[in-house]
């Protein structure tokens, strides 16, 4: 570890609460370069905490250290290893010649920083068909204040454009409009849950409550579904609900499921997220998908054969980011050649990806499980909770609820489960792989060879 930043974090450790230094500080790495040092934080909740709370204690004292204070800029590593700058913000160096002050952001200073939240989609881009027209009506008429109501559930599988709404939303809310700027906030449930649990151990409750419950004029709070199972954080949230509705802000939140699937959630709660306007988000079409091929083309500025819609679009039919993400990658290709975009060309760049097989069962799905997990049909239905079944059923819940129609109380029929256990299992096979565990590695080998 560079010198100079152990010296610093020598001084930090003595001047800080020691479960501040080992929470915030320990995790960081640093770079120096002439006047400028660069912490890279793990992820993006560690390097805000820095910036906003700690930038002008790390300036002070790594001014010691190099005898004037440095520029500070705090970033984020990818889980590749490499520094991402999205989101970075540049501290204010102390001068040189006066020693750095111990300055804690003012509270509007604090939000000015959280409000600048960079969003990535925007509704011209977002692709309408009959399976998502309601969400995307409701998504605007709630930014216009035409929506009936002040919330928005929005469900829908993964990869289907719900967080292309929600990022669509934060961008037309945020902008200014007749000299205003609403107060928008973007985080997904995970993160709400880290800053609450992380606000308790430092005795902040009433930062956090400021934060979420009276500087916000919009919340949109993605996958809700994390909360299950967790009553704590459940009040926590149906409290926000209702101090920010009595206010009379706008909610926006987001899940894999209905708030009626949900499982292990307080009935309270329930109620609250049914309140306002559900909407839904069905796997599109083949013309919808067919239409987002050449809207995507049309931005890359790219001839699309006609043929090569038709096939993207006939074999990836349940994941639009999938479907996004082969196109980019033909696009790529042919560019690389200088040649155009052919089927065959096509072919070769589908190997990569998990193709969509038609009419897959939900029997045929129980018969690749088991000769997946090397288990028969009455292991897999029985009541055994060991791990290899338990795993080998959350993989059949999954794949029941991508590959076919069937309701999620009809796919724990058959298997002897309620259809809260379905919810459970579904969501933690999202999570794995989202996470890319050791695990999730393993169930994105198995669910890709079902399709192939």
């Amino acid at each position: 570890m560079n010198a100079l930043w152990t010296q610093t974090q020598h001084i930090l450790e003595r001047s800080l609460n020691p479960g501040i230094f080992q929470v915030w500080i320990k995790p960081l790495q640093a770079a120096v370069d002439g006047r400028n040092l660069t912490l890279t934080a793990p992820n993006e909740f560690v390097a805000s905490w820095v910036r906003e709370r700690l930038a002008s204690q790390v300036v002070e004292a790594a001014a010691q250290v190099m005898g004037e204070s440095p520029s500070l800029r705090v970033v984020v590593a990818s889980s590749s290893g490499a520094v991402c700058a999205a989101g970075e913000i540049l501290s204010v160096p102390a001068p040189a010649t006066a020693p750095a002050r111990m300055i804690r952001p003012r509270p509007a200073e604090t939000e000015a920083r959280a409000a600048e939240q960079v969003f990535r989609f925007s509704f011209d881009q977002f692709v309408v068909g009959p399976s998502n027209a309601l969400a995307y009506e409701a998504s605007l008429g709630l930014c216009r204040e035409s929506l009936q109501g002040d919330q928005l559930f929005i469900s829908a599988g993964p990869g289907l454009g719900k967080t292309h709404l929600t990022q669509a939303m934060g961008q037309k809310l945020s902008a200014p409009e007749k000299g205003k700027r609403s107060r928008v906030v973007y985080v997904t449930a995970e993160e709400f849950s880290s800053r609450l649990i992380l606000a308790l151990k430092m005795r902040e409750m009433e930062r956090f409550k400021t934060r979420f419950r009276d500087n916000v004029d919009i919340l949109i709070l993605e996958d809700v579904h994390f909360f299950q199972g967790k009553p704590k954080l459940q009040d926590e949230l149906l409290n926000t609900i209702s101090a920010l509705q009595t206010r009379g802000c706008r909610v926006v939140m987001t899940s894999s499921f209905l708030p009626k699937e949900l499982s292990g959630v307080d009935n309270q709660l329930v109620s609250r997220l049914c309140a306002g306007f559900l909407a839904t988000i069905e796997a599109p079409d083949l013309q919808t998908r067919r239409n987002i091929l050449e809207s995507k083309a049309r931005v890359h500025q790219v001839m699309l054969p006609g043929e090569v819609a038709e096939l993207l679009a006939g074999r990836i039919r349940t994941d639009i980011r999938q479907l996004e993400s082969c196109l980019n990658n033909l696009v790529l290709k042919a560019r690389i050649l200088g040649r155009g975009i052919s089927l065959d060309m096509a072919w070769d760049v589908l190997k990569n990806y998990n193709l969509d097989s038609p009419g897959i069962c939900l029997d045929q799905i129980v018969e690749y499980v088991c000769s997946t997990y090397d288990l028969n049909n009455e292991q897999l239905v029985s009541k055994s909770r060991k791990r290899q079944l338990v795993l080998a059923r959350n993989t059949a819940f999954f794949l029941a609820r991508k590959h076919t129609e069937l309701s999620l109380q009809a796919i724990g029929e058959r298997f002897n489960r309620r259809h809260s256990t379905v919810v459970k299992g579904i969501t933690t096979v999202e999570r794995h792989l989202s996470l890319q565990t050791p695990i999730g590695r393993q169930l994105e080998q198995t669910i890709d060879r079902l399709s192939q």
